[in-house]
């Protein structure tokens, strides 16, 4: 299998931790897996590049890597208002009108922009710095309420870690959600979370130990072919079904009946991919209830059907 190539456009001051988002993800096959990615680095000049960190990464490539990308990753931009160089702008210009996809992350938007890649499309970056995005490029819709924003050619993220919430969406679409489930798991992430970025824009006060929804999720995902209705759930965790729905829309930015749709849709994917059960069966056993319903929701969330779905990235 040819890798995919993903190639990382490092700028002073180079953001160490939205490197290593891509790096982490990109870099380095799941246990047990075949390696699906290459990926390196390159900068505007090769050399020392000055991180935020006060220390220097030595960079061997140039632009001219971009030349032979099948993914670009533009891992933030400092200070976000910044000028981008023109033979920078150009040289993503190219990759992208060679089929290239470009990746922005969280600031990375401003470079994205400053190209004109996301003219008349929508977009997103840190939530401190959408207002600044949006006034320095109207012609841009951003939308600072969402982890990602992904075109299929090109996509934004929010911030920081959201990078990582990105580039994981990018390997289940290039690869299935099994493929990215390990890679999380590596990482001791969760492969998909949940809410947008607004959840982290004000600074609540810290829950409580009790308050936390963790022993909930971890039982409901195990328990996901019963009847799991907001009143068990509130049963379960000996609350009234008010104030778990408020502490779902606190911590997950969702409420407990969409949360519990997504973990079936991906209990549903992941079974599409490893097993060779009866579309009927999988609606049973995620708790949809019927193949009609699993083709419905999978449809309406996902834009394909099951079979669709099962043909392009079933392992069996």
């Amino acid at each position: 299998m040819l890798l995919h190539r993903v190639v990382a456009l490092l700028t002073p001051p180079q953001s160490p931790f939205e490197l290593a988002c891509a790096s982490e993800v990109f870099g380095t096959a799941p246990q047990d897996a075949p390696p699906r990615y290459s990926f390196r680095v390159c900068a505007e000049r090769p050399g020392p590049v000055p991180t935020g960190a006060g220390y220097a990464m030595l960079v061997e490539a140039g632009l001219a890597a971009l030349r032979e990308a099948d993914t670009v990753i533009v891992p933030g931009w400092q200070p976000p208002d910044a000028p981008v160089p023109p033979n920078v702008t150009e040289a993503l210009r190219d990759a992208h009108q060679r089929g290239a996809r470009i990746v922005a992350i969280c600031t990375g938007a401003f470079v994205l922009a400053q190209a004109g890649l996301l003219d008349g499309r929508r977009a997103t970056t840190h939530w401190r710095s959408a207002a600044r995005f949006a006034a320095a490029f109207p012609e841009v819709q951003v939308d600072p309420d969402v982890l990602f924003v992904d075109h299929g050619d090109v996509a934004t993220s929010a911030g920081t870690g959201a990078g990582i919430d990105l580039c994981l969406h990018l390997v289940r679409s290039d690869h299935g959600a099994a493929y990215a489930a390990q890679i999380a798991r590596r990482m001791v992430l969760p492969p998909h979370r949940e809410g947008s970025q607004l959840q982290y824009a004000a600074q609540p006060a810290p829950a409580r130990a009790d308050e936390s929804l963790a022993p909930l999720l971890e039982w409901a995902t195990s328990h996901l072919d019963t009847q799991l209705t907001l009143g068990h759930l509130a049963e379960r965790a000996g609350l009234s079904s008010r104030t778990l729905a408020r502490r779902f829309t606190e911590q997950l930015g969702t409420s407990p009946g969409q949360w519990l749709l997504n973990q079936r849709l991906d209990a549903a994917r992941i079974l599409l991919e490893q097993t060779d059960l009866p579309v009927e069966a999988i609606a049973t056993r995620v708790g949809l209830a019927s193949a009609v319903n699993l083709r419905r929701r999978f449809r309406a969330h996902l834009g394909t059907t099951p079979g669709a779905y099962r043909r392009t990235f079933s392992e069996t």
